[in-house]
């Protein structure tokens, strides 16, 4: 039954009427829905039986004739007793995609889902045939006379409630969801119960939506359902039609929510009852969501694999519900020809350990048993899994890199969709090449070796990338996004910081930030030293006077202070905060600090952690990490947090964690309250260092930052690029690549008929003997070779740069435009082996600031400036395009552990060792660091996932390079904690130049 459009009196046209007959009038008029009268709602079962018979005999004649024989003149009643047992057993969700049984054998389907194509008739009429309905003003009770403002139907099955109001009365969507808070009790109302009833509630006025799939009277949690405005949150204007046109009426950007298209793809496809943290939870997309599976695979759909889409969505997106989302209807997705448009999707992380929680949700998406791989174990799993034609898979990039992936072959007719959780710059290494290159190869015997090499780092026919993030860096919206009207890449699809922040998802850690400056004078009682005057002397005093206990003294009297006075009370009582300090040695000192002000104050409800790495020499004493806190690294998440597995309270409570480098990212922390900041942040760092505040907790409504070393405007230009939509001032000009080949042609140690030699020899033979090898690394020697008979190592070092520049950017152009430049290609594997064998660069004589050198004769801290730092609006700033990529020197941290290890090994050992002994392991690092799949190891997994695996690494190529040392090598071999102590200092080293390596390339 269909009613005409209803018209008010002059004094009526203001009424929240006058919204809710406007959405149902369109839903009519334009989306094929029938208005019912409100009488036709059964309050007993919830639903309005009239329809639902009218579905299944217009659909399911013959089943609905062979009940009425077994149940003659009971037949309806016996229906719906068995579908009122149904939806109270199994819950609306699955009676509508299962449908339900009734003996002998008669199944009755409650909803039709959208076909993967128009080829089947019979599906398609199967589709049409869904009844979608509208009522409004339904009294649902038997025991009061509330009313409902609209309810809509899915073949009389009532899947969606709304509460409209009218801005023009003073009232919003924020007293509609007051409404269903107080007056909208869900307690014995079949309409309303969780999962028997509808399975969404919409609070709206005529400019802004929210939703919750749960009523739980005054604890109900509702959450936007915008489409988001100008970057921010709300929703844009329609022309000639409320701002929340989109979920009744089709739009330029897309199809009506509620219309017969998306409305039934949602309940087939999105809706989902997650069971996997043992609470049950009706997970319905929010809006963002919803919109960027509908559109990718829409574009996917229209123009088959081979495509690159970049997602760019923040913290707080709900990202691991959309990449399942994603993966599950991405190996469905079909073309017009009912073909296949992905055969497998592929979900990749860089971290080495899967992320627990998004293979749990992806799983718990799974419908059909065994859809779902997930390859935790060895690279020989991955590839059975990829040649017996698993149709999602999430493993970690680093299992590509291996021998068994190199043997997997005939997969180029296969068609994958790759599923990148947070994409950076790893897509553009050696890592990333490999795995397209496994799932690209045709055979062992190829034709053009090197071409086919050089083709597989870039664009592929068969692979579509869909690469999420929060913070693009340069490289991967050149790699990943897609040229934009104004010619630069950009993503293709964006949910910023700003509308999460606005949102209400993620909070503003920058809305309380207040900063500190350090004013010191120190007195040198050296006079006219001049290596207080060189740069590396300068830093040197710099840090003696942060490491001098009247500097720590100070600020931890400061943050001891703001933590209790403003923080401390925060969340009951159970807030947490952060010290983010520059060293391992910064840390225990602030660590020190604050236990020792803390117990001189007699503060007995505050306590501190530290956390670092590895041993750690202080004042003549060695600290670990587990002997400062008294109990193991493991332990100190679940002890920060104050919980224990089972639910119950530690004894011991602690509220500060002091930390360097450790848990700066990847820390996730929801009662972080307030983060005091000792350490110089810059650029992306700063932005995923201050991002562990931004976390939701009930009752969490604000953050606070104390910063010594960074100023407001630094901070904001870090977060700049990210706020909004992240753009390029200009797209990076490829053609430097050839710029950089010209500048290796023109050095004295590159001869290009060598070059010549080598491909020849590395790429004809593939499987390498160790004869071939051998032979290779000759020809690579004779460069090096001549490098030590000019004996310039300031050439040399130029040259490693200039080296080590090509390669990186090589990989990252690779990958972003077909090249057929076998000569880039050849150029790349040959400097691959000479930089691992160029000689050590050298560096700089140690300088130790003692007090004997140097006095602080006056010291003070001053606040410089408090208040917010949030940014606006259009405050977003555009990032540089790439024009190098490069490399560091040792840090003064670095240089100090070396000494350390240097005394060590002497007193222990009886040898005469130099630190230039040492520093001959640099080429031990430099060899393991040319491994990609390594440096995307360390860049992201924590420092106790990723030190065993660099030991194995570091000890086989240490164990090579001790084969003509043989007195180090017994040191080294026979001294356990020594040899642990030089592996530790290695790996630190490598580790930060792994990440200031990211950072130049961002």
């Amino acid at each position: 039954m269909t009613t005409k459009p209803k018209s008010f009196t002059a004094e009526k046209l203001h009424t929240e009427q006058v919204v809710e007959r406007h959405i149902v009038d369109q839903l009519v008029a334009t989306q094929g829905y029938d208005e019912r009268p409100s009488d036709a709602f059964d309050k007993t079962l919830g639903l309005d039986r009239e329809v639902v018979v009218a579905f299944i005999k217009g659909t399911q004649p013959e089943v609905w004739r062979t009940l009425e024989g077994q149940y003659p003149g009971a037949a309806e009643g016996e229906f719906f007793r068995n579908l009122e047992v149904a939806l109270k057993g199994r819950g609306t969700l699955e009676v509508l995609r299962e449908g339900f049984k009734i003996v002998p054998n008669m199944h009755f389907r409650l909803m039709f889902p959208r076909p993967a194509s128009s080829l089947n008739p019979d599906l398609v009429r199967a589709w049409q045939g869904n009844r979608l309905t509208v009522m409004t003003q339904v009294v649902y009770s038997k025991r009061h006379g509330n009313a409902i403002d609209i309810v809509l139907f899915l073949n009389g099955i009532p899947v969606a409630t709304l509460e409209v109001k009218n801005t023009l009365t003073g009232q919003t969507f924020r007293h509609a969801e007051t409404q269903y808070r107080k007056d909208r009790s869900p307690a014995g109302e079949p309409l309303l119960t969780f999962k028997r009833g509808a399975l969404v509630h919409f609070a709206l006025d005529q400019e802004h939506v929210s939703m919750t799939t749960r009523l739980m009277n005054g604890k109900t949690r509702f959450l936007p359902f915008n489409r988001g405005r100008d970057g921010g949150a709300g929703n844009p204007d329609i022309e000639g039609d409320f701002a929340i046109g989109y979920l009744y009426a089709d739009q330029p950007e897309g199809k009506a929510i509620f219309g017969r298209e998306v409305w039934i793809d949602l309940m087939s496809k999105f809706i989902h009852l997650d069971k996997s943290d043992g609470k049950q939870k009706m997970l319905f997309p929010r809006f963002q969501q919803l919109d960027c599976v509908r559109k990718t695979l829409a574009h996917a759909r229209t123009n088959g694999p081979g495509h690159n889409y970049l997602e760019q969505h923040s913290a707080g997106s709900g990202k691991s519900n959309t990449i399942a989302w994603l993966a599950h209807q991405a190996i469905n997705l079909h073309d017009d020809q009912d073909k296949p448009i992905f055969d497998t999707a592929i979900i990749i992380t860089d971290r080495l350990v899967l992320d627990r929680q998004l293979q749990a949700t992806v799983a718990s998406f799974e419908k059909t048993p065994g859809l779902v791989k997930k390859i935790g174990g060895t690279s020989r799993d991955l590839k059975a899994a990829i040649e017996a034609g698993a149709r999602i898979i999430i493993t970690t990039i680093q299992k590509f890199g291996t021998e068994h992936l190199a043997k997997l072959s005939g997969v180029n007719t296969r068609r994958f969709a790759i599923i990148i959780d947070e994409a950076h710059s790893s897509q553009s290494g050696k890592a990333n090449a490999d795995m397209v290159r496994s799932l690209t190869r045709s055979s062992e015997d190829v034709e053009d070796v090197i071409l086919e090499y050089q083709r597989a780092r870039g664009p592929q026919p068969n692979i579509s990338f869909f690469a999420f993030t929060a913070t693009p860096r340069p490289v991967t919206l050149e790699r990943f996004g897609r040229i934009g009207p104004d010619g630069t890449p950009q993503a293709f699809h964006l949910y910023s910081m700003r509308q999460a922040v606005e949102e209400g998802f993620i909070l503003d850690v920058l809305q309380n930030y207040t900063t500190y400056q350090a004013y010191f004078q120190l007195e040198k009682t050296i006079e006219d030293d001049p290596a207080l005057r060189t740069r590396d002397g300068q830093r040197r005093v710099a840090r003696f006077a942060r490491l001098h206990p009247t500097n720590i003294a100070q600020k931890v009297e400061v943050i001891v202070e703001h933590f209790r006075r403003h923080v401390m009370h925060e969340l009951g009582g159970e807030a947490k905060a952060m010290v983010v300090t520059e060293s391992r040695e910064h840390a225990l000192r602030y660590w020190q600090g604050l236990k020792g002000y803390i117990e001189k104050q007699g503060y007995t409800d505050m306590r501190a952690l530290v956390a670092f790495s590895g041993d750690l020499e202080v004042d003549g004493q060695t600290w670990t990490e587990e002997a400062a806190n008294g109990f193991s690294e493991g332990e100190l998440p679940k002890r920060f947090n104050g919980i224990k597995p089972d639910g119950t309270p530690y004894d011991v409570q602690y509220q500060v964690l002091v930390v360097a480098e450790k848990y700066q990212t990847g820390f996730d922390q929801p009662k972080l309250c307030a983060m005091y900041v000792d350490k110089k942040l810059d650029g992306l760092q700063a932005v995923q260092t201050l991002a562990r505040l931004n976390r939701t907790h009930p009752g969490k409504e604000r953050t606070f930052i104390l910063d010594f070393r960074n100023s407001v405007e630094d901070i904001r230009t870090a977060f700049a690029p990210f706020y909004e939509a992240t753009l390029l001032e200009e797209r990076t000009n490829l053609s430097q690549i050839y710029t950089l080949e010209a500048q290796l042609h023109a050095s004295p140690a590159i001869d290009m008929t060598e070059i010549g030699e080598f491909a020849q020899g590395f790429f004809v033979g593939r499987d390498l003997t160790s004869a071939e090898r051998t032979r290779l690394e000759a020809i690579v020697r004779r460069a090096r070779d001549r490098f030590l008979l000019a004996d310039d190592e300031a050439a040399t070092e130029e040259f490693r740069q200039l080296a080590k520049s090509y390669m990186r950017f090589y990989a990252f152009v690779s990958q972003v435009i077909p090249l057929e430049d076998s000569s880039l290609e050849g150029l790349y594997v040959y400097l691959d082996w000479l930089v691992r064998l160029l000689p050590s660069r050298a560096v700089p004589a140690q300088i130790e600031i003692t007090d004997d050198m140097l006095r602080l004769e006056a010291y003070r801290i001053e606040k410089t400036d408090e208040g917010s730092a949030s940014l606006s609006a259009g405050e977003g700033t555009r990032m540089q395009p790439i024009v190098e990529f490069g490399a560091s020197p040792y840090t003064e941290e670095e240089e100090r552990s070396l000494s350390q290890i240097v005394s060590a090994f002497n007193d222990r050992h009886g040898t005469t060792f130099s630190r230039e002994d040492f520093l001959r392991l640099e080429q031990v690092n430099r060899e393991i660091l040319e491994d990609e799949d390594l440096r995307e190891m360390i860049l992201n997994n924590p420092e106790d996932v990723v030190r065993p695996e660099f030991a194995n690494l570091f000890m086989g190529a240490m164990i090579r390079m001790f084969q003509r040392d043989t007195e180090m090598k017994s040191a080294v071999m026979t001294d356990n904690e020594a040899r642990e102590m030089a592996i530790r200092h290695f790996f630190r080293t490598a580790r930060r130049q792994v990440f200031e390596e990211a950072q130049d390339r961002s």
